[in-house]
């Protein structure tokens, strides 16, 4: 598994291995650094060759990359997200899979808690891992975290898509799910259930329940009727 906290400034690589389940091991960690007052292009640049060749050196199966966030500092976000983007055409160019994880996942996944700073998630990392000192600086550490937390939330993750994709047991076709209608009485969404408070009709010809039915003070016509879910 390989992390990326991306950067322009500093950009952590963190690559570990393991199982669902089982505690990870440590591969390689380590920091691209770009001189700030280089030009963009050549910034991003030496962060795609240095990333290159840790997908070269290591062959990871999955690469795993901060999900950026609204921040105050645009220029900050600009940065992040332009090498961030680099990670993942990296990835994409292997046909390798590229999961994003936001920082409050990694550090819910690594400490325990959404909200945890950086010396706790750095911590954890070298207590999961079982380093002898602390990954330094902070961006490696944050690598390290994000690959772990995508290795740990794999099997969810499957679980997830495995739902998403189920066919009917019948047809073995997936199954479509209509979306959500919205209760033009008090404008919350419905999906042929009774909406608290509210009579429901039933369909003469079906018996299937129909939202928005006959309400006291409001006309049945323009309604929507929730589909049949079956």
């Amino acid at each position: 598994m390989f992390g990326v906290d991306p950067g322009l400034t500093r950009c952590g690589l963190g690559v570990v291995e393991g199982l669902p389940g089982r505690p990870p091991a440590l591969v390689a960690v380590g920091v691209i650094r770009t001189p700030p007052d280089d030009d963009i292009a050549a910034r991003l640049l030496a962060i795609e060759e240095e990333i290159e060749r840790w997908l070269d050196q290591y062959q990871p199966h999955t690469v795993a990359v901060e999900r950026v966030f609204s921040q105050h500092n645009v220029r900050t976000v600009m940065g992040t997200a332009q090498a961030g983007a680099v990670a993942i055409v990296c990835a994409a160019r292997r046909g390798l899979p590229v999961a994003l994880h936001t920082p409050s996942e990694v550090k819910a996944a690594v400490t325990g808690s959404g909200r945890a700073d950086k010396d706790q998630v750095t911590a954890m990392v070298t207590r999961i891992l079982r380093m002898a000192a602390p990954p330094r600086p902070a961006d490696a550490a944050d690598a390290l975290a994000l690959a772990i937390c995508h290795l740990w939330r794999v099997p969810a993750i499957r679980a997830r898509q495995a739902r998403q994709t189920a066919g009917n047991p019948l047809t073995g076709k997936p199954v479509a799910r209509p979306p959500l209608a919205a209760d033009p009485v008090i404008g919350h969404p419905v999906a042929g259930d009774p909406v608290a408070g509210h009579p429901v009709a039933r369909d003469p010809m079906v018996g299937h329940p129909v939202a928005g039915g006959p309400v006291a003070g409001h006309p049945v016509a323009g309604h929507p009727v929730a589909g049949d879910w079956a």
